[in-house]
């Protein structure tokens, strides 16, 4: 049988995925044979000729798990799946029996199981799976992933932790993430302060960081669904500032910052030329990652000539300026497969920030 830990999170874009890529490294350095399992996957993605949630595909990428897939997304949810449960046509049993023998398979597998629930606590009750309840189900301890900060982090541990009491889910661990570096030490206590009544345990997490918090021009292209002018390498840059170059261009020049994406209109001709002259200079090629061009009107002939005999990576948007800020300034970057320098570098903050051991010790 496995040790096995149940990742939860207080809700969306806490740091699940991170937090279980980290555990997994950690785990594979004194475990032969780890594992992870999405119960219930609510972002399908195609992997090796089957339907997986993206996140346990991406697991099975990068620790070469393939030979688990068939059992690592059991519960996969497709577009009107859950009209089809609430309308008699599937049934809650079902899913249950195909989550409970994927689970026991990989105990069976593995000797260090990780299981990473969706979202919040309550995430898949339409189908009689929370994840309260899958914890409970397969009797795995909880550790509960939160943002940084003390008040509301405390809420939102208190407002989850409600549903896995009421289904008798074990939570073990709360792990503040995205701590700010300055105030990591002050934070943890405090946190442990607080949850002492509730018979948690803090484990802290990572601190915030702009390279797992940036997006990577690849990433961006995926977004918004448009073909990108770039090489691999430059694809895979990571954004650090998003900036609106809505000023002169002498401000704009100015204000670009370190591994920035300038979203220009196609109507500003001269600074679409001066960016495209400008990134062969070395100290502006460090500040511009790339281009996003909206708008309506088509860049001038003689612009898109120049900007095509550059070097400097661009997408064209037909599209307004707002729609394209607000999408990039609002989404959230997964990591993926292929991002190695992102998963590099989560590699090397768990050896420094995670005590595994600690964790692993109060499993049994």
């Amino acid at each position: 049988m496995a040790r096995k830990l149940f990742i939860a999170a207080t809700g969306q874009d806490c740091g699940k995925t991170t937090t279980s890529l980290s555990l997994l490294h950690l785990a594979r350095k004194k475990y032969q044979r780890i594992g992870f399992i999405k119960p219930v996957g609510p972002k399908p993605a195609r992997f090796q000729g089957r339907w997986m949630d993206k996140d346990a595909a991406l697991i099975a990428k990068v620790y070469g798990l393939e030979d688990d897939i068939e059992w690592m997304s059991p519960i996969v949810l497709q577009p009107g799946d859950t009209r089809e449960l609430l309308d008699g046509n599937s049934s809650s049993e079902q899913y249950e029996k195909q989550l409970l023998e994927a689970c026991a398979e990989l105990d069976k597998r593995c000797d260090f199981l990780i299981i990473e629930g969706a979202g919040h606590s309550g995430v898949g009750s339409i189908l009689g799976l929370s994840n309260a309840r899958v914890a409970r189900m397969i009797d795995a301890p909880v550790l509960m992933v939160t943002g940084g900060g003390i008040g509301h982090v405390i809420d939102d541990v208190h407002l989850n932790l409600a549903l896995y009491q009421k289904e008798g889910a074990d939570v073990r661990f709360v792990m503040p993430n995205k701590l700010i570096a300055e105030k990591r030490d002050k934070t943890l206590h405090y946190l442990s302060l607080a949850t002492r009544e509730y018979g948690l345990e803090v484990h802290g997490g990572f601190n915030y960081s702009p390279i797992l918090a940036g997006p990577t021009f690849q990433h961006l292209a995926k977004l918004l669904n448009l073909p990108m002018r770039a090489s691999k390498e430059q694809g895979m840059r990571i954004i650090h500032h998003v900036q609106l170059g809505a000023a002169s261009a002498e401000r704009v020049v100015d204000a670009l910052d370190f591994s920035t994406l300038l979203v220009v209109t196609s109507s500003r001709d001269e600074l679409l030329v001066m960016m495209a002259t400008l990134y062969h200079i070395p100290e502006y090629h460090e500040r511009l990652a790339g281009l996003i061009i909206p708008g309506i009107s088509p860049v001038s002939p003689i612009t898109q000539t120049i900007l095509d005999d550059s070097d400097l990576p661009f997408m064209r948007a037909e599209k307004t300026t707002a729609e394209i800020f607000n999408a990039v300034t609002r989404d959230v970057s997964k990591i993926t497969a292929e991002d190695k320098e992102k998963l590099n570098l989560v590699q090397t903050l768990a050896e420094q920030y995670l005590d595994f051991d600690r964790i692993d010790a109060q499993l049994g």
